[in-house]
């Protein structure tokens, strides 16, 4: 196996990340796994630097690191902490500017599901639901963007769902945390159009991740068939369009936009 630090190219020096503002920089939250995963990838082998996170997963997010360093030669932070926490995010983000100077995309990926009626949730599962998929959003914007507006330029792409746009039974929370996503979206992309940062929003239907493993074989069977496009997204393939949507240009901004096989 090649050793990193025998290749300059990684941008590490006794530990630290050499600043070289040539190269772009996406920030993403929720990255040790999944869609934010898949997108780490395709940036990395694009040539991007890249700063990634998550709250728990720490193994996993670490093993990502070392593979990208060594199979891309890009510089890779990582950082564990809970971006529905105002302090663990100003520190993630904090982190990521003073190593690389500057964030080109943001991409807030962290978030968590619940599957359940409304009567029977709890005050904290309420809580923590808006924390780890709305103030997350929220709390990464506040630090990134004062960066970006000085740059004049920058993308935020906030990863969605389609609950958010239709609402689901038995997972009315889950909607209502995606719908607050992409209201913060769409408003967000008219403050920031002036500074040339575009704000946009990926509403995801089913992915084959994690989050969906809790589903027997016979379900999955039975959901595939109500997508018209008779399966799920891969992860890869969710990555691939939060990858494009970063070359967009930034006209195209404001926007919640359904990836979902046609199934709403």
């Amino acid at each position: 196996m090649v050793n990193c630090k025998d290749r300059p190219e990684y941008f590490f020096i006794h530990g630290s990340v050499k600043k070289d503002m040539m190269n772009k920089t996406a920030v993403i939250t929720g990255a040790a796994g999944g869609i934010g995963k898949a997108a780490a990838l395709h940036f990395a082998q694009a040539g991007w630097q890249t700063a990634l996170c998550c709250r728990q997963r720490t193994q996993e997010l670490e093993a990502l690191a070392a593979r990208i360093r060594c199979q891309y030669g890009t510089a890779c932070l990582t950082f564990t902490g809970d971006m529905g926490s105002w302090e663990d995010s100003r520190a993630f983000c904090d982190m990521a500017l003073k190593a690389f100077g500057h964030a080109d995309v943001l991409i807030n990926n962290a978030g968590i599901s619940y599957i359940g009626l409304l009567t029977d949730m709890q005050p904290e599962d309420w809580r923590a639901l808006m924390s780890s998929n709305l103030d997350s959003v929220f709390n990464c914007c506040r630090h990134i963007i004062p960066s970006m507006v000085s740059r004049k330029e920058g993308r935020i792409i906030n990863v969605s769902s389609v609950w958010g746009c239709c609402g689901a039974s038995c997972e009315a929370a889950y909607s209502a945390s995606k719908g607050g996503v992409n209201a913060l979206t769409m408003a967000l992309a008219r403050e920031l159009a002036p500074s040339n940062i575009a704000v946009n929003a990926i509403a995801f239907g089913v992915i084959d991740t994690r989050m969906n493993g809790q589903l027997s074989e016979e379900e999955r069977a039975e959901l595939a068939q109500e997508i018209p496009a008779g399966r799920f997204a891969s992860p890869e393939e969710a990555g691939r369009q939060i990858f494009a949507l970063a070359q967009a240009d930034p006209y195209l901004t404001g926007q919640i936009i359904k990836y979902d096989g046609a199934w709403t």
